[in-house]
């Protein structure tokens, strides 16, 4: 019996207000190039929608992406709810991108957003390789073959 890195399931989704999709797309690709599988929930993806998918398909980590600039706004009231959730309570749960509309103000939220329930903030200042040193360090599941 041997025990191999397994890929992570990772749920891609949008706030409920952001009807951006080209951010989702470079993410899917991102994290696909990493070795993981993705499931792209796509565009102005409703809270409850979100739970439902995550519940559905336990995912080893959730990256929510926002280009609309209410980052801030739907990201804490969404992780809440993922947080509520017995069986995402523990799940790694990420956000990034406009978190609001101030420029360089905007990492002003990076506080409110952790201390919502989210493991980690990447405004649109945050360059990719944050991103993937924070992949990189969740631990793997692991499989077992024969």
């Amino acid at each position: 019996m041997e025990l191999e890195k397994k890929k992570f399931t990772v749920v891609v989704s949008s706030v409920a207000s952001d009807s951006h999709t080209w951010n989702l797309v470079f993410l899917q690709l991102l994290l696909e190039e990493f070795g993981h599988d993705v499931v792209n929930l796509g565009a102005c993806v409703p809270d409850d929608l979100l739970v439902e998918q995550c519940r559905r398909r336990d995912p080893d980590l959730v990256v929510i992406s926002s280009v609309n600039g209410h980052g801030h706004q739907d990201g804490t009231r969404v992780v809440g709810k993922l947080r509520a959730c017995p069986a995402l309570a523990a799940t790694p749960v990420v956000i990034g991108g406009k978190l609001g509309i101030g420029g360089a103000d905007n990492q002003r939220y990076t506080d409110d957003l952790m201390r919502a329930g989210f493991d980690a903030v990447f405004d649109d200042s945050s360059d990719v390789v944050a991103f993937h040193h924070f992949v990189s360090a969740l631990k793997s599941p692991l499989a077992v073959t024969t």
